[in-house]
């Protein structure tokens, strides 16, 4: 299997996580020039962008550790994006959340961080 299709197979199983945790998932992959996000959905009031991150095992390290600064800034222009491109406006309450897959493991951390933009 290729890399983009493993990824797709762990954003569905996070998704499908998330729906459990009483989100509900608008879309998954969704790409600009900015950026790409992998799940965007509502946990009540919110607008969430959800990365997920996958590891097959804990030696190749947390999957939480993997969204830097860098990464943190390109889902936050993607998710700018979104919302002027979606109709969402400035009233919209948004979240950055990242659902970590590590082996058959699934958790997902709320608010992970803040707006990261230039």
């Amino acid at each position: 299997m290729d890399k983009r299709a493993v990824g797709t197979a762990y954003e569905k199983l996070a998704g499908a996580y998330l729906e459990q945790q009483g989100y509900r998932v608008i879309e998954y992959n969704f790409h600009c020039r900015s950026g790409e996000i992998d799940v965007i959905a509502r946990d009540g009031e919110y607008l969430v962008f959800v990365e997920v991150k996958y590891r097959r095992t804990a030696a190749s390290g947390d999957p939480l550790e993997a969204v830097d600064l860098r990464k943190q800034r390109r889902i936050s222009r993607a998710a700018a994006y979104y919302c002027l491109t979606h109709g969402y406006g400035e009233s919209t309450p948004c979240r950055f959340d990242v659902a970590a897959v590590l082996g058959g493991q699934t958790c997902v951390v709320k608010n992970a961080f803040e707006y990261a933009g230039d």
